[in-house]
């Protein structure tokens, strides 16, 4: 296969599958040889850098298509950030007891925590700062949660919202009872 033609194909492999592929899976898919994939994939990269485009291919962990991070705002308001509901009820624990220690965290959430707060960090969501000992880290959201849930307040407001339409069935919000914070939060999980 010439290698224009091959540089087209690996380069429609990569704009289709959304995920990083190593030479030798995309040398399967396209059913050529891998030395010829790995040059023509050397190529892609070196064609993507000297346009300097907003597109670029990743190499760190296989083969991916991607926007460069200087355009990623522009990705974000059309693509928002999806969370698994796992991850949602972690990131809502954090927002209604900010700051919280991680450490307590994992007792509420259980040992997955750690994997949500990693997600939540890498997506923006939360900020993660060690404590005055240096044991555990702190977990606060950020001006960019704020920014996706379109909140204007902090999250103490968010939780009042929640919990106003929550409410108890038939009981107006005003006349709900009142449950300690961490009550809440273990009810609701």
């Amino acid at each position: 296969m010439e290698l224009q033609e091959l540089k087209s194909k690996i380069e429609a492999v990569l704009f289709t599958t959304g995920k990083a592929l190593q030479a030798k899976e995309i040398a399967e898919i396209l059913g050529c040889e891998v030395e010829e994939t790995e040059e023509a994939l050397l190529e892609l990269i070196m064609d993507y850098s000297a346009r300097e485009g907003a597109l670029e291919i990743d190499d760190e962990d296989g083969y991916i298509l991607q926007v460069k991070t200087e355009h990623m705002d522009i990705v974000e308001k059309l693509c928002p950030v999806e969370l698994k509901p796992p991850v949602l009820k972690t990131l809502t624990v954090i927002a209604l007891k900010e700051p919280i220690r991680q450490s307590y965290l994992k007792e509420l959430r259980g040992a997955n925590a750690y994997e949500h707060v990693t997600e939540l960090v890498e997506k923006g969501l939360i900020s993660k700062n060690k404590d005055k000992n240096g044991r555990s880290f702190n977990l606060r959201t950020t001006k960019k949660f704020n920014e996706y849930f379109k909140l204007k307040g902090d999250a103490k407001a968010l939780a009042k919202i929640l919990e106003i339409e929550k409410g108890v069935k038939d009981t107006p919000a005003d006349e709900a009872p009142q449950l300690a914070d961490e009550e809440q939060v273990q009810m609701d999980l």
